[in-house]
């Protein structure tokens, strides 16, 4: 690639953030103002902002959808979902289960809870709890890791991975800060706490996608994620600083979640950036 055109990639990736970005801020602002104002069911336009946002730019400057990267990608990605289904278990055990263990937590699993045994509340949501997240998490992995990763790559934006992980973060803030998603004893805790945990999932998650040159590893996770930690492992734990330690603002799952990025970020072969 000569020197114009690397200049004129960087031009065009850096043209397509602002417009992302100049469509994503009002659309998210709307959704949370309709799940708020209206009814919960416009969390999922919510999630879908980043995905809308990032196809609506692509028809504005004509750039496409080959580089979505929709493709299955193969044994690369076939290799990836044992890795998928079980990091959320992992981190889950690790993390809550030091909660129940030492008291900081309560574990609520034989209390009558509708769900059944924590095991069989995991086999479910790895499997079909997973398969349904789908819906919603392709709304966001469309843009943030399908679009925003790649143009922040392109557009030369120092540590690329990392600046898309506090993005991806600032995105859910205002949810923390009016009490709908993950906030605990302290809002500004609950913050931090939450920015270093989506930055370190989001290394792992980054990684995967830009390894297997297919966006579905990402999609996968993300709904493998939410459906394992948010609906076997939260509902299995209660107690009055439950969000202090555990949940996605949670202390131990901040904690678990940087080893897990930095051992995943030394074994990946990828030569990029964070």
């Amino acid at each position: 690639m000569s020197t114009i055109e690397k200049k004129e990639t960087v031009q065009s990736a850096r043209r397509g953030l602002l417009v992302f970005f100049l469509l994503l801020i009002p659309l998210t602002a709307i959704s949370y103002i309709l799940a708020l104002t209206v009814t919960p069911v416009y969390g999922l336009l919510l999630m879908w902002a980043p995905g809308i946002s990032s196809i609506l730019t692509r028809i504005l400057l004509r750039e496409g959808f080959a580089d979505i990267s929709l493709r299955f990608g193969g044994r690369r990605t076939l290799r990836t979902i044992p890795f998928i289904l079980l990091l959320p278990v992992a981190v889950g055990l690790v993390a809550y289960g030091t909660a129940w263990i030492t008291g900081l937590a309560e574990y609520t699993g034989h209390n009558g809870n509708v769900i059944g045994s924590l095991v069989w509340a995991i086999l479910i949501q790895m499997s079909i709890g997973t398969a349904m997240g789908i819906i919603s998490s392709a709304g966001e992995e469309l843009g943030w890791r399908g679009y925003m990763l790649t143009r922040l790559i392109e557009a030369r934006v120092p540590k690329p991975i990392l600046m898309s992980g506090l993005i991806w973060g600032v995105w859910h803030i205002p949810a923390i800060l009016i009490g709908s998603y993950y906030s605990g004893p302290s809002l500004a805790l609950s913050v931090v706490l939450f920015m270093v945990t989506i930055s370190s999932f989001n290394i792992i998650i980054s990684l995967l996608r830009l390894s297997t040159g297919s966006l579905w590893p990402a999609v996968l996770l993300h709904a493998s994620w939410n459906a394992i930690i948010q609906d076997a492992f939260d509902r299995f734990t209660s107690g009055k600083n439950a969000y202090l330690w555990t949940g996605e603002s949670g202390i131990l799952v901040a904690v678990t979640l940087v080893i897990a990025a930095w051992f995943f970020y030394r074994r990946s072969a990828l030569d990029v950036r964070l």
